[in-house]
């Protein structure tokens, strides 16, 4: 009975702390679903409008924030919209795969604090991309932060954190799967610590960890001399839905969308030469350090498919077998 009595008073108290969001994308659909289901008041969404350029693939936050309800602002500036934020007096801000860094004078108006959840173990990988660039790195572990905003991008004190393995299988969607979750985790566990004022709090050390920008277009550059993992994690790390790793093959350039580690050990023979075809179609290449199968390829405005088939609309490319 008293345990039932207290699960009564914690659900009041979730209900009573009125929530802006700063949200988008899967992780963010996933979030603000928590915070619903919780019965989380949330009077505003601030969110993105989906680029046609890009691969969309997640649950729109907007459509979830309709159904229920809730206004919903589509690529407003936070600036000027600043003082509609002050009128809906929030007691807690979150921002959940939100683009943009929210002004400090906004972040002030949550009487409970403003948070937001990074997809690394802060400070480790700050900034930009963390899901793609922990991949390129060849880490073999990740995870997701709750963390207090700051004026500092991803600098803010942690409020907790949630890990999980790499494996090879994994690629920079996989990976994103396995984070959606854990951020769900923790918004379960702390959000009823935060409205009542007791959640944990750690200084973030910010020395101690690292920072990275935006990935250009060029990053996703093969260049055939390096070692075959580090081909390896780069093909994952960029595969779709995000652009692809290329390099040139007969003066055209070449996208590889799959690869796996042939040996990781010594010379295969010149770096990006194939040097053998597979019965599956895939192709073994060399590398500066030991080879990668290519399974899956595709010239740039050709179709995408089996290796050794997509190779073949070039004749060039197939009389040289040799990767610029």
């Amino acid at each position: 009975m008293e345990s039932n009595l207290s699960s009564v008073a914690s659900g009041a108290t979730v209900k009573s702390a009125r929530c802006v969001l700063f949200a988008y994308h899967d992780s963010g659909y996933a979030c603000m679903n928590a915070l619903l289901k919780m019965g989380a008041p949330i009077a505003a969404l601030f969110t993105h409008r989906d680029d046609s350029h890009e691969e969309i693939w997640w649950r729109s936050c907007a459509e979830l924030a309709a159904r229920h309800g809730v206004p919903v602002h589509i690529d407003e500036s936070i600036e000027a919209v600043a003082a509609t934020i002050g009128a809906l007096k929030p007691s807690i801000i979150y921002s959940f795969s939100y683009r943009h860094l929210i002004p400090e004078s906004v972040l002030e108006l949550a009487s409970h604090g403003a948070f937001n959840l990074h997809p690394s173990l802060l400070p480790a990988y700050r900034g930009r991309a963390p899901v793609n660039w922990v991949l390129v790195n060849g880490e073999r572990e990740t995870g997701v932060t709750l963390h207090h905003m700051v004026a500092r991008a991803d600098a803010g004190d942690i409020v907790g954190q949630r890990a999980v393995a790499i494996d090879d299988s994994d690629n920079a969607l996989t990976l994103y799967h396995k984070l959606v979750p854990l951020g769900v985790e923790l918004i379960d566990e702390l959000h009823p610590k935060i409205v009542a004022g007791n959640a944990p709090r750690r200084k973030m050390e910010i020395a101690k960890g690292s920072y990275f920008g935006r990935r250009r277009p060029d990053d996703g550059r093969i260049d055939w001399r390096w070692p075959a993992r580090r081909i390896f994690n780069l093909v994952r790390a960029v595969t779709h839905p995000y652009p692809g790793a290329f390099c040139f093959a007969g003066g055209r350039k070449l996208l590889v969308w799959e690869a796996k580690i042939g040996a990781e050990d010594g010379p295969c023979g010149e770096p990006g030469k194939v040097v053998r075809e597979m019965a599956e179609g895939a192709l073994e290449i060399a590398a500066g350090e030991g080879s990668v199968m290519v399974k899956v390829a595709q010239f740039e405005g050709g179709v995408e498919g089996i290796a050794r088939e997509a190779l073949s609309q070039s004749a060039r490319v197939k009389d040289t077998i040799q990767f610029d």
